[in-house]
C-alpha cells in the first residue's frame, strides 16, 4: 500500500519553499543598530542587548537615553530580586540560618533600591531637559554636571556593593541548599544588568568630560 504522506510530498515541500522566500530578516533600525553598537563596549554585551533593545526607539540614539534606560532597569532588576527573596523569606520550612541570611539580605537589597533609585533621578540632570540635546552628541558639561555624574558613579556602585554583600552572607556550607541557589541567582541577574549600566553611564561620562575639554 503506497503511504499516503508521498502524495503530500509536493504540497509540504512547495509550502517550505515558500515560507523560507517569504522569511525575509527584517534589516535593523538606526535605533536598534546603535543600542547593539553599544552594547558592544560593555562587559556583558548580551545582557545589554537583551534588556535595552526593546527599548531602542525610546533611547533613540541618545547616549544620556541608553545610560538611563540602563540605570532604571537596573531598578526594576533589583525591584525585582527583592519581591522574589520576600516569597522565599515567607516560605515554611525554612532553617533558622536560612531565614536570619534571608532577613539581612533582604535589608541590604532594600538599601541597593534606595541607591538605584537616587541615580536614576540624578541621571535625569543630565539630560535634554537640563542643556543637553535629544541625540547625546554634546552632553552637558561643567561643574554640576560633574556633580550629578559622580553622584550617579557613586550610589550605582553603592547598589551593587550592597546586592553583593547579600550573597556573601550565604557564602558558608551551612547554608547550602535550594535557597542559596535561588538567592545566589538574584544576586547574579543584578551583578550583571548593574554592571552594564555603569559601564554605559562611564561611557556617556566620558563623552561629557570630553565635551567639557574641548571647550
Amino acid at each position: 500500500m503506497t503511504n499516503p504522506t508521498l502524495y503530500l510530498l509536493p504540497l509540504i515541500l512547495s509550502l517550505v519553499y515558500i515560507s523560507g522566500a517569504n522569511a525575509v530578516v527584517a534589516k535593523p533600525t538606526p535605533q536598534e543598530s546603535f543600542v547593539d553598537d553599544t552594547c558592544f563596549i560593555t562587559r556583558y554585551p548580551e545582557v545589554c542587548v537583551g534588556s535595552l533593545l526593546p527599548l531602542a526607539n525610546a533611547i533613540n540614539e541618545s547616549f544620556h537615553e541608553l545610560a538611563r534606560a540602563s540605570l532604571a532597569m537596573s531598578l526594576v532588576t533589583v525591584e525585582s530580586a527583592k519581591a522574589n527573596m520576600l516569597k522565599l523569606a515567607n516560605l515554611k520550612g525554612l532553617k533558622p540560618m536560612e531565614y536570619g541570611a534571608l532577613k539581612e539580605c533582604i535589608d541590604q537589597v532594600e538599601d541597593s533600591v534606595d541607591r538605584l533609585s537616587q541615580s536614576v533621578r540624578e541621571i535625569a540632570h543630565l539630560g535634554p531637559a537640563n542643556g543637553g540635546p535629544a541625540n547625546g552628541e554634546n552632553p552637558p558639561h561643567g561643574e554640576e554636571s560633574s556633580w550629578h555624574g559622580s553622584n550617579v558613579d557613586t550610589w550605582s556602585n553603592a547598589a551593587l556593593n550592597q546586592v553583593q554583600r547579600c550573597a556573601e552572607g550565604f557564602s558558608g556550607q551551612a547554608l547550602d541548599g535550594k535557597i542559596k541557589t535561588l538567592v545566589q541567582n538574584e544576586v547574579t541577574n543584578v551583578e550583571l544588568i548593574v554592571n552594564v549600566a555603569l559601564d554605559l553611564f562611564q561611557l556617556f561620562a566620558n563623552r561629557v568630560a570630553t565635551a567639557s575639554d574641548d571647550e
